[in-house]
């Protein structure tokens, strides 16, 4: 019960957040169409500071060995997961934006501060793994489906910011090199922004909507559905089977970590991406309002149940 509490007022707290990046764009202080600056800060800026920064701590056998759990569970979970959202695409008729918002989760945002109040500060390196498989996902896979390019550009990809920062972050671990404090206090500093960035963007996306349009919208509904319930279902039940939890003596820990992850609302990613790709960034971010409200109730009734099955 008590997990349950923290998971709806971490939820809530991003509620507000969106709620202040809508009332900045009412009241004139911005426009709506500025949240593409926030946008950019976002993709480009503060999230590779989040990777870089969760993975300066101490090397050590046994964080090498969780590191592997939570990479294989992840990648797991993701590689599963993709063809069963593409099937529900394609027997629904989703489009690129209800299908991104339904595979791809706000880990990057609300993952970290749960884990930090859940479990603690040491276990925040693990959460970030399945933020650093999503990332190279979104920047192939949901890049691809967002902008409609007809192929991937592999230069284009392994010259990317969050991909190089990625890279690079896994090899200071592993050879346990350790940045000058200076540089990774300010990595610390500017990991912190990532969540009410990323909430502004939804805010001020929603100001400059058609609210009644966007809320009467049967479609955000079943998508709405899908992200929350049967994503985290079906990957909870990849889970159970696989027998993952018992190869790893902290295995409960880490495969809820990962799957706190997947039970997160829509990723304000794609907002993001559909706002610079041009896709429909309105609708994306109505998908995420209306997840982050619905994630309140989901999320903790998403734990009780790991915790019932795993």
């Amino acid at each position: 019960m008590e997990l349950s509490l923290l998971l709806m007022q971490q939820i809530i707290k991003l509620f507000i957040m969106i709620f202040m990046g809508y009332m900045i764009v009412k009241v004139g202080i911005l426009k709506s169409e500025d949240s593409r600056v926030f946008s950019a800060m976002v993709l480009y800026l503060i999230v590779p500071c989040v990777i870089m920064n969760a993975f300066q701590v101490e090397y050590s056998p046994e964080k090498a060995s969780g590191l592997f759990l939570a990479f294989v569970t992840s990648l797991l979970l993701m590689l599963v997961t993709l063809p069963a959202v593409n099937l529900l695409g394609r027997l629904l008729k989703l489009n690129e934006v209800e299908r991104m918002s339904v595979y791809y989760s706000n880990a990057g945002n609300l993952i970290i501060p749960l884990v930090t109040f859940i479990l603690g500060e040491e276990w925040v390196l693990y959460a970030c793994v399945y933020m650093s498989i999503q990332i190279v996902f979104f920047w192939t896979h949901c890049k691809k489906e967002l902008s409609r390019e007809k192929r991937i550009d592999l230069k284009k990809i392994f010259t990317n910011i969050n991909i190089i920062v990625v890279m690079i972050a896994v090899i200071l671990f592993f050879m346990n090199i350790h940045l000058p404090k200076l540089l990774t206090e300010t990595f610390e500093s500017v990991s912190g922004m990532v969540g009410p960035a990323s909430m502004f963007v939804i805010g001020m996306l929603m100001a400059g909507a058609d609210l009644k349009k966007i809320f009467t919208n049967q479609r955000a509904y079943l998508v709405t559905g899908l992200r929350l319930i049967a994503v985290p279902v079906f990957s909870l039940l990849i889970l159970k089977i696989s027998r993952l939890v018992g190869t790893h003596a902290e295995g409960r820990q880490i495969l809820l970590i990962v799957f706190l992850a997947v039970t997160t609302p829509a990723a304000s990613t794609v907002t993001q991406m559909s706002q610079i790709y041009g896709n429909d960034s309105e609708y994306a971010s109505a998908i995420g309002v209306m997840t982050t409200l619905a994630a309140v109730l989901t999320m903790p009734l998403m734990v009780l149940l790991f915790q019932l099955v795993i």
